[in-house]
């Protein structure tokens, strides 16, 4: 049986390994290897703000993480912390949206839902905290997912990561009110 719970700090290695996982095989049907190996030293990968904050979930099963996710009261959209376009500034939620972050699922775990009950959780909490809409930056592997959650986005954009490689996004925006 898999449970959810708040991430821990004891637990970024093991966040680590499970994004790193996720995006090279499931990324891979969308990206290249050169591109998903640079995004993993900046775009992708644990930012431990997330984790203090406590905004930042991982689904458990027999002691493996399965599935992360979170969601930020910062305007930081996405990125680890070895990303250099942070902003930790807390966001204003009667002008500005939460933001959805970094979503991974173990290969082996895809399509069981556990994105879903991530996202929804997500939501809950950010609604709690007086935010009507939350932001995210959707990999090309994720936009079908967030449609299917009510978000909206209908072009991607080219971001240039830390190393001068690109990748290719999707913002996207949900509204609740």
């Amino acid at each position: 049986m898999s449970y959810l719970r708040y991430a821990k700090l004891e637990d970024v290695d093991a966040i680590t390994y499970l994004i790193a996982l996720s995006a090279r095989q499931l990324g891979g049907q969308f990206y290249d290897k050169n591109t998903i190996e640079s995004a993993l030293k900046s775009a992708f990968g644990v930012d431990t703000q997330l984790i203090k904050d406590q905004t930042y979930f991982v689904i458990e099963k027999d002691f493996q993480l399965i599935a992360c996710g979170g969601w930020s009261f910062r305007k930081t959209l996405f990125g680890s912390d070895d990303n250099n376009l942070r902003n930790p500034e807390k966001l204003n939620p009667n002008k500005e949206a939460a933001k959805i972050r970094a979503f991974f699922i173990h290969p082996e775990f895809s399509r069981q839902g556990l994105g879903h009950k991530i996202i929804k959780n997500c939501e809950l909490e950010a609604i709690k905290k007086g935010f009507n809409q939350t932001e995210l930056m959707a990999t090309l592997s994720g936009v079908d997912f967030y449609k299917k959650h009510g978000y909206h986005g209908d072009k991607t954009i080219i971001h240039t990561m830390n190393d001068g490689n690109t990748i290719e996004f999707m913002p996207m925006v949900k509204y609740f009110a």
